[in-house]
């Protein structure tokens, strides 16, 4: 959704135990926001059992690198397959 803050993406990833999370900005104005969902995982100590995508159509691989994101994909099919490579088994 737009204007999603940061701790509500923690919370839900607390919540549901999540294993990956993807992040999709549509401008480079917005971003700035995937940085700021990363920093409050690492801040709460979630950073570390999350496997984080961006994605979006400023988004590039220099940016996912720069931010501390794990992988970037051009397509939703794209990040699926990469989250599967990143992810552990269910169960490990």
């Amino acid at each position: 959704g737009i204007d999603v803050a940061p701790g509500a993406f923690a919370d839900a990833v607390e919540k549901s135990k999540a294993s990956v999370v993807g992040l999709s900005a549509l401008l480079t104005t917005t971003m700035v926001n995937q940085k700021a969902v990363i920093e409050e995982l690492r801040s709460r100590g979630l950073r570390d059992k999350v496997v984080v995508l961006v994605g979006g159509a400023p988004v590039t691989a220099r940016w996912a690198a720069e931010i501390g994101a794990d992988g970037t994909a051009g397509d939703a099919m794209a990040a699926a397959d990469l989250a599967c490579q990143l992810s552990p088994p269910e169960g490990a």
